[in-house]
């Protein structure tokens, strides 16, 4: 059975995406506030770290769990597309512990971010290979100068999908920009592509929610309404065909993103963002 790689790309769109509101529209009330701006900015880069270590668990795994610094499942070509020349995979067999070492200087990746530190993975499932348990934790790891903390814990559901529970996370960005805080709940469905070879015809189907406090100290909670649909096909991995996500702040703000404003199911980069009963077409980055 091989694993399967869910692109960070994918999950960093939630966050450009959201952030593009802010110019949507000129009058004043068709706006997002800065609490509004600032919950959708934090939100989205917690997800881009969800995804990131969704990716290692999958990608970065070992072939036979039993000897020390076996190679990684998908193969070197794969673990360059996901952590270039940065880091370094080490696997210890007695402990199934993985770590990705980013060294202690910062060292840029392949998704433009610049990271030191580690990213320690600890399997605790019977197939390494297939999400069944894993706990992955940070240790004096940083993302352009923020520091990450964290424990995500991965558990597998069967037939190819997983469930990532964030029982405590928080950012603290560099020169005194605050602390943004959060737990989260997400469960991926695989809908097609199990039990194949390749990764174009995987798909899948994400639940899930988010609450936190932003760097502001504005609460906010995050939920995906209408299901996120996720394919791999050529053209449609850095962007979700449809689905939508609500989010609301303690200060009565809502924003709706909008994956698939015209239901036409489409793998493209136009989205809508709905902000204050208004309502603006997007172009995704």
């Amino acid at each position: 059975m091989r694993t399967t790689s869910l692109r960070p790309l994918a999950f960093a769109c939630l966050a450009s995406g959201l952030l593009l509101a802010t110019g949507c529209g000129k009058r004043d009330s068709d706006q997002a506030t800065p609490d509004d701006v600032t919950s959708a900015e934090d939100h989205g880069g917690g997800d881009e770290e969800t995804a990131l270590s969704t990716d290692l668990v999958s990608a970065a795994a070992p072939q036979d769990e039993l000897v020390n610094q076996s190679p990684s499942v998908a193969g070197n070509a794969e673990m360059a597309r996901l952590i270039g020349i940065c880091a370094q995979r080490t696997y210890v067999s007695d402990t199934r512990t993985l770590t990705i070492d980013f060294g202690p200087t910062n060292c840029l990746c392949p998704d433009g971010r610049y990271r030191r530190g580690k990213i320690v993975v600890v399997f605790t499932g019977s197939d390494l290979r297939r999400h069944s348990g894993a706990i992955v934790t940070r240790v004096d790891y940083f993302v352009n100068d923020n520091q990450h903390t964290a424990t995500r814990i991965f558990t597998d559901l069967g037939n190819g999908s997983f469930s990532v529970s964030v029982p405590q996370v928080s950012i603290i960005l560099a020169n005194n920009g605050g602390t943004h805080s959060w737990t989260a709940q997400r469960t991926f469905t695989r809908t097609a592509g199990f039990g194949t070879p390749q990764i174009s015809d995987d798909e899948y189907s994400i639940t899930g929610s988010a609450s936190g406090i932003n760097r502001r100290n504005v609460r906010y909670t995050a939920t995906i309404g209408q299901l996120l649909i996720k394919r791999f096909t050529v053209g449609c991995f850095r962007h979700f065909a449809s689905g939508t996500v609500n989010i609301s702040n303690s200060n009565g703000k809502t924003l709706l993103l909008n994956y698939d404003p015209t239901g036409t199911n489409v793998c493209d980069n136009i989205a809508s963002v709905t902000i204050n009963g208004r309502t603006r077409t997007t172009t995704l980055r």
